[in-house]
Protein backbone atom coordinates (compact mmCIF):
# COMPACT_ATOMS: atom_id res chain seq x y z
CA UNK A 1 0.00 0.00 0.00
CA UNK A 2 1.37 3.45 -1.23
CA UNK A 3 2.62 6.18 1.86
CA UNK A 4 0.10 8.53 0.34
CA UNK A 5 -2.70 5.90 -0.26
CA UNK A 6 -2.46 4.93 3.48
CA UNK A 7 -2.37 8.97 4.46
CA UNK A 8 -6.45 9.39 2.59
CA UNK A 9 -7.13 6.04 4.75
CA UNK A 10 -6.64 7.94 7.96
CA UNK A 11 -3.38 6.50 8.97
CA UNK A 12 -1.11 8.27 11.03
CA UNK A 13 2.49 8.46 9.50
CA UNK A 14 6.03 9.26 11.20
CA UNK A 15 6.84 11.81 8.16
CA UNK A 16 4.98 12.96 5.80
CA UNK A 17 4.63 11.40 2.22
CA UNK A 18 6.33 13.86 -0.32
CA UNK A 19 6.45 14.90 -4.11
CA UNK A 20 6.82 17.40 -5.63
CA UNK A 21 4.82 19.34 -8.57
CA UNK A 22 6.92 19.14 -12.08
CA UNK A 23 9.03 16.68 -10.39
CA UNK A 24 10.03 15.18 -13.98
CA UNK A 25 11.43 18.06 -16.04
CA UNK A 26 14.32 20.48 -16.96
CA UNK A 27 16.31 21.00 -13.73
CA UNK A 28 17.18 17.12 -14.29
CA UNK A 29 20.00 16.12 -16.93
CA UNK A 30 18.03 12.99 -17.52
CA UNK A 31 14.91 14.22 -18.81
CA UNK A 32 16.90 16.72 -20.86
CA UNK A 33 18.94 13.96 -22.94
CA UNK A 34 15.39 12.76 -23.26
CA UNK A 35 13.71 15.59 -24.27
CA UNK A 36 16.92 15.96 -26.60
CA UNK A 37 15.39 13.20 -28.80
CA UNK A 38 12.39 14.38 -29.09
CA UNK A 39 11.56 17.38 -32.29
CA UNK A 40 8.68 18.64 -29.93
CA UNK A 41 7.20 18.24 -26.45
CA UNK A 42 3.88 17.14 -27.29
CA UNK A 43 5.76 13.81 -29.13
CA UNK A 44 7.50 13.39 -25.44
CA UNK A 45 3.86 13.66 -23.94
CA UNK A 46 2.39 11.39 -27.00
CA UNK A 47 4.88 8.52 -27.17
CA UNK A 48 4.19 6.48 -23.71
CA UNK A 49 7.42 4.75 -23.66
CA UNK A 50 9.20 8.22 -23.65
CA UNK A 51 6.38 9.50 -21.27
CA UNK A 52 6.84 6.38 -18.77
CA UNK A 53 10.47 7.02 -18.67
CA UNK A 54 10.43 10.52 -17.99
CA UNK A 55 7.79 10.02 -15.04
CA UNK A 56 9.93 7.47 -13.49
CA UNK A 57 13.04 9.83 -13.75
CA UNK A 58 12.43 11.35 -10.38
CA UNK A 59 11.35 8.17 -8.68
CA UNK A 60 14.46 6.63 -9.46
CA UNK A 61 16.79 9.70 -8.58
CA UNK A 62 14.83 10.67 -5.24
CA UNK A 63 12.57 7.84 -4.56
CA UNK A 64 9.49 10.43 -4.06
CA UNK A 65 6.31 8.53 -2.55
CA UNK A 66 4.08 8.85 -5.81
CA UNK A 67 5.16 9.74 -9.71
CA UNK A 68 2.74 12.43 -11.23
CA UNK A 69 2.04 10.84 -15.03
CA UNK A 70 3.98 13.30 -17.40
CA UNK A 71 1.47 15.03 -19.41
CA UNK A 72 0.26 18.62 -19.38
CA UNK A 73 -3.45 20.01 -19.08
CA UNK A 74 -3.87 21.32 -22.77
CA UNK A 75 -4.33 17.91 -24.14
CA UNK A 76 -7.56 17.93 -23.63
CA UNK A 77 -8.26 20.85 -26.13
CA UNK A 78 -6.30 19.42 -28.58
CA UNK A 79 -7.87 16.21 -27.99
CA UNK A 80 -11.50 18.11 -28.63
CA UNK A 81 -9.89 19.42 -31.79
CA UNK A 82 -8.29 22.89 -31.41
CA UNK A 83 -4.91 22.76 -32.77
CA UNK A 84 -1.84 23.08 -30.30
CA UNK A 85 1.68 23.70 -30.23
CA UNK A 86 4.59 24.24 -28.21
CA UNK A 87 6.96 27.34 -29.10
CA UNK A 88 10.28 27.78 -27.56
CA UNK A 89 10.06 30.95 -25.63
CA UNK A 90 6.30 31.62 -26.19
CA UNK A 91 4.96 28.41 -24.07
CA UNK A 92 1.47 27.00 -25.41
CA UNK A 93 -0.20 27.91 -28.60
CA UNK A 94 -3.40 27.41 -29.65
CA UNK A 95 -5.75 28.34 -32.53
CA UNK A 96 -7.74 31.19 -30.49
CA UNK A 97 -11.90 29.42 -29.99
CA UNK A 98 -14.58 31.77 -30.98
CA UNK A 99 -17.14 31.29 -28.37
CA UNK A 100 -20.04 31.42 -30.30
CA UNK A 101 -18.73 28.15 -32.51
CA UNK A 102 -17.46 26.15 -30.04
CA UNK A 103 -20.17 23.61 -30.36
CA UNK A 104 -19.02 23.15 -34.69
CA UNK A 105 -15.56 23.08 -33.48
CA UNK A 106 -14.74 21.11 -30.67
CA UNK A 107 -16.03 17.46 -30.68
CA UNK A 108 -15.94 14.40 -28.54
CA UNK A 109 -15.45 12.13 -31.99
CA UNK A 110 -11.42 11.59 -31.71
CA UNK A 111 -10.89 12.51 -27.90
CA UNK A 112 -10.44 9.06 -26.65
CA UNK A 113 -8.36 7.99 -29.27
CA UNK A 114 -5.80 11.41 -29.65
CA UNK A 115 -5.91 10.74 -24.80
CA UNK A 116 -5.12 6.91 -26.02
CA UNK A 117 -0.98 7.76 -25.42
CA UNK A 118 -1.92 9.30 -22.43
CA UNK A 119 -3.25 6.21 -20.53
CA UNK A 120 -0.76 4.03 -22.42
CA UNK A 121 1.75 5.62 -20.32
CA UNK A 122 0.14 5.34 -17.27
CA UNK A 123 -0.27 1.43 -17.75
CA UNK A 124 3.30 1.20 -18.53
CA UNK A 125 4.17 3.25 -15.15
CA UNK A 126 1.74 1.72 -12.90
CA UNK A 127 3.64 -2.04 -14.23
CA UNK A 128 7.20 -0.50 -13.76
CA UNK A 129 6.18 1.83 -10.54
CA UNK A 130 6.81 0.01 -6.87
CA UNK A 131 3.38 -1.03 -5.47
CA UNK A 132 4.59 1.32 -2.53
CA UNK A 133 4.51 4.49 -4.85
CA UNK A 134 1.20 6.28 -5.52
CA UNK A 135 0.91 7.13 -9.39
CA UNK A 136 -0.85 10.61 -9.90
CA UNK A 137 -2.87 11.28 -12.64
CA UNK A 138 -4.60 14.48 -13.66
CA UNK A 139 -6.19 17.59 -15.77
CA UNK A 140 -6.43 21.16 -16.01
CA UNK A 141 -9.83 22.56 -14.36
CA UNK A 142 -12.67 23.70 -16.36
CA UNK A 143 -12.18 27.47 -15.69
CA UNK A 144 -7.87 27.57 -16.34
CA UNK A 145 -8.69 25.32 -19.95
CA UNK A 146 -11.72 27.66 -21.21
CA UNK A 147 -9.13 30.81 -20.04
CA UNK A 148 -6.10 29.26 -22.03
CA UNK A 149 -8.43 27.79 -24.97
CA UNK A 150 -10.22 31.35 -25.85
CA UNK A 151 -7.13 33.71 -25.06
CA UNK A 152 -5.08 31.03 -27.56
CA UNK A 153 -2.21 31.40 -25.35
CA UNK A 154 -0.80 31.90 -22.04
CA UNK A 155 -1.12 35.13 -20.11
CA UNK A 156 -0.74 37.19 -17.08
CA UNK A 157 -4.35 38.47 -16.91
CA UNK A 158 -6.31 36.49 -19.88
CA UNK A 159 -8.07 39.98 -20.13
CA UNK A 160 -9.25 38.84 -23.84
CA UNK A 161 -10.49 35.61 -23.04
CA UNK A 162 -12.00 36.85 -20.05
CA UNK A 163 -13.55 39.51 -21.46
CA UNK A 164 -15.36 37.47 -23.95
CA UNK A 165 -16.46 35.41 -20.94
CA UNK A 166 -18.15 38.20 -19.30
CA UNK A 167 -19.84 39.20 -22.39
CA UNK A 168 -21.43 35.90 -23.51
CA UNK A 169 -21.77 34.37 -19.81
CA UNK A 170 -24.56 32.25 -20.45
CA UNK A 171 -22.59 30.57 -23.80
CA UNK A 172 -19.57 31.06 -21.36
CA UNK A 173 -20.94 28.94 -18.95
CA UNK A 174 -22.26 25.91 -21.42
CA UNK A 175 -18.86 25.88 -22.97
CA UNK A 176 -17.65 25.17 -18.92
CA UNK A 177 -20.11 22.41 -18.88
CA UNK A 178 -18.73 20.95 -22.42
CA UNK A 179 -15.43 20.88 -20.48
CA UNK A 180 -17.10 19.41 -17.06
CA UNK A 181 -17.64 16.55 -19.36
CA UNK A 182 -14.56 16.32 -21.07
CA UNK A 183 -12.68 16.54 -17.76
CA UNK A 184 -14.71 13.81 -15.94
CA UNK A 185 -14.07 11.20 -18.73
CA UNK A 186 -10.06 11.96 -18.64
CA UNK A 187 -9.86 11.45 -15.25
CA UNK A 188 -11.67 8.47 -15.49
CA UNK A 189 -10.35 7.02 -17.85
CA UNK A 190 -6.55 7.60 -16.12
CA UNK A 191 -7.93 5.88 -13.02
CA UNK A 192 -9.09 2.69 -15.28
CA UNK A 193 -5.08 2.85 -16.47
CA UNK A 194 -3.79 2.66 -13.19
CA UNK A 195 -3.83 5.84 -11.58
CA UNK A 196 -4.23 5.70 -8.06
CA UNK A 197 -4.84 9.38 -7.05
CA UNK A 198 -5.98 12.31 -9.22
CA UNK A 199 -5.28 16.31 -8.82
CA UNK A 200 -7.01 19.09 -10.61
CA UNK A 201 -5.06 22.23 -11.79
CA UNK A 202 -6.77 24.97 -11.73
CA UNK A 203 -3.95 27.25 -12.20
CA UNK A 204 -5.52 30.75 -12.77
CA UNK A 205 -8.23 30.27 -10.17
CA UNK A 206 -6.62 33.59 -8.87
CA UNK A 207 -7.73 35.38 -11.76
CA UNK A 208 -11.67 34.19 -11.51
CA UNK A 209 -13.96 37.13 -9.19
CA UNK A 210 -15.56 36.25 -6.21
CA UNK A 211 -18.99 37.56 -7.89
CA UNK A 212 -18.39 34.55 -10.81
CA UNK A 213 -16.73 31.77 -8.17
CA UNK A 214 -19.15 30.02 -7.20
CA UNK A 215 -20.92 29.29 -11.25
CA UNK A 216 -17.24 29.58 -13.29
CA UNK A 217 -15.15 27.10 -10.42
CA UNK A 218 -16.94 25.65 -7.45
CA UNK A 219 -19.90 24.31 -9.76
CA UNK A 220 -18.17 22.89 -12.89
CA UNK A 221 -15.76 21.32 -10.12
CA UNK A 222 -17.81 19.85 -7.97
CA UNK A 223 -19.80 18.32 -10.96
CA UNK A 224 -16.48 16.77 -12.22
CA UNK A 225 -15.77 15.13 -8.95
CA UNK A 226 -19.02 13.55 -8.33
CA UNK A 227 -18.87 12.49 -12.24
CA UNK A 228 -15.45 10.66 -10.88
CA UNK A 229 -16.71 9.95 -7.50
CA UNK A 230 -19.87 7.94 -9.47
CA UNK A 231 -17.46 5.56 -11.01
CA UNK A 232 -14.78 5.40 -8.37
CA UNK A 233 -16.10 6.47 -5.15
CA UNK A 234 -12.75 5.91 -3.26
CA UNK A 235 -10.24 7.60 -5.44
CA UNK A 236 -8.28 10.47 -3.66
CA UNK A 237 -9.06 13.53 -5.68
CA UNK A 238 -7.04 16.56 -5.13
CA UNK A 239 -7.63 19.98 -5.86
CA UNK A 240 -5.66 22.97 -6.51
CA UNK A 241 -6.95 26.54 -6.80
CA UNK A 242 -3.86 28.49 -7.16
CA UNK A 243 -3.94 32.04 -5.51
CA UNK A 244 -7.93 31.66 -5.06
CA UNK A 245 -7.71 33.09 -1.22
CA UNK A 246 -10.44 32.78 0.80
CA UNK A 247 -12.24 31.73 -1.62
CA UNK A 248 -10.75 28.14 -0.90
CA UNK A 249 -13.05 28.03 2.37
CA UNK A 250 -16.16 27.44 -0.19
CA UNK A 251 -14.25 25.59 -2.68
CA UNK A 252 -12.88 22.89 -0.44
CA UNK A 253 -16.20 22.19 1.41
CA UNK A 254 -18.51 22.40 -1.58
CA UNK A 255 -16.33 20.21 -4.21
CA UNK A 256 -16.00 16.68 -1.90
CA UNK A 257 -12.09 16.54 -2.42
CA UNK A 258 -10.13 14.55 -0.14
CA UNK A 259 -7.07 16.93 -0.41
CA UNK A 260 -6.20 20.42 -0.84
CA UNK A 261 -3.19 21.83 -2.36
CA UNK A 262 -2.33 25.55 -1.09
CA UNK A 263 -0.10 27.53 -3.47
CA UNK A 264 2.65 29.22 -1.57
CA UNK A 265 0.79 32.56 -0.62
CA UNK A 266 -1.73 30.57 1.07
CA UNK A 267 -0.46 31.15 5.03
CA UNK A 268 -0.79 27.93 6.94
CA UNK A 269 -1.80 28.85 9.57
CA UNK A 270 -5.09 30.29 7.83
CA UNK A 271 -5.92 26.82 6.20
CA UNK A 272 -5.29 24.82 8.92
CA UNK A 273 -7.60 26.98 11.14
CA UNK A 274 -10.61 27.43 8.29
CA UNK A 275 -10.32 24.40 6.21
CA UNK A 276 -12.32 21.11 7.19
CA UNK A 277 -10.02 18.94 9.56
CA UNK A 278 -10.95 15.85 7.50
CA UNK A 279 -9.16 17.51 4.12
CA UNK A 280 -5.32 16.23 3.74
CA UNK A 281 -3.55 19.54 2.93
CA UNK A 282 -0.83 19.83 0.76
CA UNK A 283 1.93 22.19 -0.31
CA UNK A 284 2.86 25.10 0.42
CA UNK A 285 6.62 25.72 -0.33
CA UNK A 286 7.86 28.53 -2.15
CA UNK A 287 9.59 26.65 -5.55
CA UNK A 288 12.23 29.06 -5.38
CA UNK A 289 12.94 28.31 -1.36
CA UNK A 290 14.04 25.06 -3.21
CA UNK A 291 16.03 26.87 -5.64
CA UNK A 292 17.52 29.02 -2.72
CA UNK A 293 18.28 26.10 -0.51
CA UNK A 294 20.68 25.59 2.74
CA UNK A 295 19.13 27.24 6.19
CA UNK A 296 16.38 29.28 4.35
CA UNK A 297 15.08 25.95 2.93
CA UNK A 298 15.62 23.86 5.79
CA UNK A 299 13.56 26.22 8.34
CA UNK A 300 10.46 26.81 5.93
CA UNK A 301 10.59 22.67 6.11
CA UNK A 302 10.22 23.26 9.50
CA UNK A 303 7.95 25.82 9.86
CA UNK A 304 5.60 24.44 7.40
CA UNK A 305 5.78 21.01 10.02
CA UNK A 306 4.98 23.01 12.88
CA UNK A 307 2.56 25.03 11.24
CA UNK A 308 0.59 21.45 10.58
CA UNK A 309 0.54 20.91 14.22
CA UNK A 310 0.20 17.22 14.30
CA UNK A 311 -1.92 17.30 11.15
CA UNK A 312 -1.89 14.72 8.50
CA UNK A 313 -0.88 16.72 5.48
CA UNK A 314 1.80 15.78 1.93
CA UNK A 315 4.98 18.08 1.63
CA UNK A 316 4.83 19.51 -1.92
CA UNK A 317 5.48 22.84 -3.37
CA UNK A 318 3.28 25.75 -3.30
CA UNK A 319 3.65 25.29 -7.49
CA UNK A 320 6.13 23.40 -10.15
CA UNK A 321 9.48 23.05 -9.11
CA UNK A 322 11.54 25.59 -11.30
CA UNK A 323 14.26 24.68 -13.98
CA UNK A 324 17.41 25.94 -12.59
CA UNK A 325 16.54 24.31 -8.91
CA UNK A 326 20.01 22.56 -7.87
CA UNK A 327 19.62 18.88 -7.53
CA UNK A 328 21.07 18.75 -3.94
CA UNK A 329 18.53 21.15 -2.86
CA UNK A 330 16.10 18.20 -3.56
CA UNK A 331 18.06 15.56 -2.17
CA UNK A 332 18.82 18.07 0.77
CA UNK A 333 14.90 18.62 1.34
CA UNK A 334 13.89 15.46 1.43
CA UNK A 335 16.24 14.34 3.95
CA UNK A 336 15.19 17.01 6.53
CA UNK A 337 11.25 16.25 5.55
CA UNK A 338 11.83 12.62 6.00
CA UNK A 339 14.27 12.93 9.34
CA UNK A 340 10.18 15.40 10.86
CA UNK A 341 8.73 13.60 13.47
Amino acid sequence: MSKMWELFQGNSLSSPPLWFMRQAGRYLPEYRKIRETCPTFLELCYTPELATRVTLQPIERFDFDAAIIFSDILVIPQGLGQHLSFESGKGPQLEPLNLSFFQTKLSFAGFLSQMAPVYEAIRLTRAQLSPSKALIGFSGAPWTLALYMLEGEGSRDFAKAKQIAFQNEKLFSSFLDFLVSAISLHLIEQIKAGASALQIFDSWAGLCPSSHFQKWIIEPTRRIVSSVRDVFPEIPLIGFPKGCGANLIDYSSHCDFSGISLDSSTPLSWAVKNLSSDLILQGNLDPLLLCAGGEPLKNAIISIHQHMNGRPYIFNLGHGIVPQTPIKNVEDCIKWVRELR
